[in-house]
């Protein structure tokens, strides 16, 4: 028979959603896909009890419900400082990893360059290699993971059509600063690219730090495809919401993408979550305080074991440091970790271009009880992955 697609040839499956499995084989703590282990607020839940017996059951509108669109433009209207017309400027998506992909087949062309900072969520490669487009990476350099302005100016250099922008950052926790943004937005302008952002973590930002929205910067609004979901807002990861925000030429063409990949998200969800849309500011205020509980909790519980960590801005991952267990493959490492530990991680080679072996990545979405079990178990760390022959 003739052989399948090259464009999947150097693709495994997601080393993440793998990690999880390994996880349940082993009975680890799942400190690896980064889904909450509580329940979304009784504001969603309460209502989807009740669309379940009355409906919506059918396709919304193929770029999302009417009423869904306009809870959601009056949420982002507020916090992106700019007017957002529901009616022209919105597509839904299943998810964020959907829009991420319906965004860069709106921007790209086959042989087209895409600028991806490393470390990076491992979807995005692979977006850009089912677009036909060539990444260009652009090193976060630890262990506060900056980029040099000049090696991203040299990426542009090379004609991309777009910037990928995770902020915050998944897997490092980097909030970009008001100054990093200006000088991507000013590149961006200068060689005339666009910005890809995902934005799923906007609303956890530890204090001192602030999010800034790229797109709101001067001449910014029409070359910006803001990507973000419900998922992490609202614990609703499974529910899959996502959506795309742009000017209304960019996203005439992004439904266009989207209604072919998967034609519309779930009309009851989308019903139900428009009362977390219509949420207010004290909604955000304690997901935050919950989530700066949930990291301080677990980087002190890190650090009175004398695991080195960095220390995450925003998001809700934090990277260690193993290179005193002298593991050659962190995939061993982490695989090890959960049968003999008994705590899952994902290996940071899964994020990084650079050849990056001596890092893994937790996160801490998580009850209190379940990261106080994960630190207890990790006490045994040292002993149990030390011993001789047993490394990689």
């Amino acid at each position: 028979m003739r052989p399948l697609s090259e464009r999947t040839r150097d693709f495994t499956d997601s080393v993440i959603r793998r990690m999880t499995r390994i996880s349940q084989q082993y009975d680890a703590v799942n400190l690896s896909q980064g889904f909450p282990d509580f329940d979304p607020p009784r504001e969603l839940t309460d209502p989807l009890a009740e669309i379940a017996r009355r409906g919506p059951h059918q396709y919304s509108i193929t770029w999302g419900a009417r009423n869904f669109r306009e809870a959601l433009a009056e949420k982002q209207s507020r916090y992106m400082g700019r007017s957002i017309d529901p009616e022209t400027e919105i597509v839904v998506t299943c998810g964020s990893t959907e829009a991420m992909m319906a965004a860069m087949m709106t921007v790209v062309n086959p042989g087209d360059k895409v600028v991806v900072f490393s470390p990076f969520y491992e979807n995005y490669g692979a977006d850009a290699i089912l677009s036909g487009a060539e990444p260009i990476y652009v090193a976060l350099r630890p262990p506060e993971f900056r980029f040099d302005p000049e090696e991203l100016e040299d990426a542009f250099r090379q004609k991309p059509k777009a910037l990928i922008l995770c902020n915050p950052s998944n897997p490092c926790g980097r909030v970009f600063t008001a100054e990093e943004l200006g000088i991507i937005a000013d590149l961006a302008k200068k060689y005339d690219a666009y910005v890809i952002t995902d934005e799923v973590y906007e609303h956890i930002v530890y204090a001192p730090h602030r999010h800034g929205y790229i797109s709101s910067l001067p001449g910014m609004a029409e070359r910006t495809l803001s990507c973000s979901s419900l998922s992490k807002t609202y614990s609703i990861t499974g529910w899959r919401l996502g959506y795309i925000i742009a000017s209304a030429p960019i996203i005439e063409v992004a439904r266009k993408v989207h209604d072919f990949l998967t034609v519309g998200a779930a009309a009851p969800l989308q019903e139900a979550a428009i009362a977390g849309l219509r949420l207010g500011p004290p909604y955000y205020q304690s997901l935050l305080d919950a989530y700066t509980e949930k990291r301080d909790l677990f980087v002190e519980g890190l650090t009175g074991l004398g695991i080195p960590h960095n220390v995450p801005e925003g998001a809700y991952y934090i990277l260690l440091d193993i290179s005193e267990y002298g593991y050659e493959s962190d995939l061993l490492f982490c695989e090890d970790l959960a049968r003999k530990v008994g705590v899952g991680a994902v290996p940071g080679s899964s994020f990084f271009r650079e050849p990056v072996n001596h890092l893994i990545r937790f996160h801490f979405a998580k009850k209190n009880e379940t990261l106080y079990e994960a630190l207890n178990r990790l006490e045994k760390m040292r002993e149990r992955m030390s011993r001789p022959g047993h490394h990689g």
